[in-house]
């Protein structure tokens, strides 16, 4: 299989992160990068570094607005005096369509949705890269080059919406790689298996019928991300119908998993997919850090056996998975068992 990814998106390296009112490490970490490509090259992956294609592709998606807000906030952030090291927002607005500030104090808080995605000197680089490594991969499959792929995709990028930052992601690789697709002539779905639910990207196509998004996530009442990723959320205006969300209870393992996947996949069926983008969170481990749900290693490999006898392209975004000792190991287990290597 091949794969794509850029030494640029180690730049990003996050210090803090606030959960629960404490000021914690930020857990997605450069060192991810390392052991993602070790378990990708396990499943036979052979890298290559991705072509630029400009700022088109990731315009299409989101807001010029925002887009200068992530190239210019840092510089901007540290001319104020006595500011932290990192662009984490201290003020959110009631509604965002009051007004648009000028400050760079105003405008974090205003595209950053909360304090999980702090901008820092590198930030903007890695992001971009991460960004083009997502094109590259969907051109590797509009053009016939590929018929799976996968993109190293480092910081992630499903809870970023069209104008607003979250949860450790600022461009929305996925919806990026489905929208250029689209672009190329394709009838794309995106299946997010991330443990946590795709908020940026439901938020992103939430009023199309054009691309079809899926989410198989821990339920969020008590999870994040909260306010998104219930069961009635379906879409709205021409996109009622082309969302679908399928929560489950925190410890679900792979059994009742792989019920919903087969859910997940007749809805990518009946849409006419004829490209799927898989934003793969391996997060859903039973190792995971995070502990929402409890898929197994075993589980991953039949996760990607399941997606594999669809029959379609397939182009595998990284999305969450955290340290631990099976993070590789699960991405080589989910990439082999779509190769047939269960």
């Amino acid at each position: 299989m091949k794969a794509i990814f850029d030494d640029r998106q180690w730049r990003h390296d996050p210090k803090h992160f606030i959960s629960s009112g404490a000021i914690r490490p930020n857990p997605e970490q450069p060192r991810r990068i390392e052991i993602l490509r070790a378990g990708a090259e396990g499943a036979g992956c052979a890298f290559q570094a991705p072509a630029d294609a400009g700022m088109g592709p990731i315009a299409a998606v989101h807001s010029a607005e925002y887009l200068t807000f992530l190239e210019t906030i840092y510089p901007r952030w540290r001319r104020i005096e006595g500011a932290g090291e990192e662009v984490i927002p201290n003020i959110h607005p009631g509604n965002r369509s009051d007004s648009y500030p000028k400050s760079a104090v105003g405008q974090a808080g205003y595209h950053q949705a909360d304090t999980a995605c702090p901008i820092a000197e590198g930030t903007w680089e890695a992001a971009y890269w991460s960004a083009q490594t997502a094109i590259t991969g969907a051109d590797l499959i509009s053009s016939g080059e590929a018929r799976a792929a996968y993109a190293l995709s480092r910081p992630p990028g499903h809870h970023a919406f069209a104008d607003m930052a979250g949860g450790f992601c600022f461009l929305n690789n996925s919806g990026i790689a489905a929208e250029r697709l689209r672009a190329k002539g394709f009838r794309p779905a995106i299946l997010d298996v991330d443990v946590h639910h795709g908020n940026g990207t439901q938020g992103m196509f939430y009023d199309r019928d054009d691309i079809l998004t899926v989410s198989i996530h821990a339920d969020p009442e008590r999870f994040y991300p909260f306010f998104w990723g219930h069961a009635q959320e379906r879409g709205t205006g021409r996109g009622l119908g082309f969302n679908l969300n399928l929560p489950l209870p925190r410890g679900t393992g792979d059994a009742d998993y792989l019920q919903t996947l087969e859910v997940a996949l007749q809805r990518v069926r009946s849409f006419g997919t004829d490209a799927l983008v898989v934003a793969l969170g391996l997060d859903a481990s039973i190792d995971d850090p995070f502990q929402g749900l409890a898929i197994t290693q075993e589980g991953f490999a039949r996760i990607g056996a399941a997606i594999a006898a669809t029959g379609l392209p397939v182009l595998f975004v990284q999305e969450g998975g955290y340290i631990s000792d099976t993070l590789g190991v699960n991405l080589t287990r989910i990439l082999s068992g779509f190769q047939g290597g269960v």
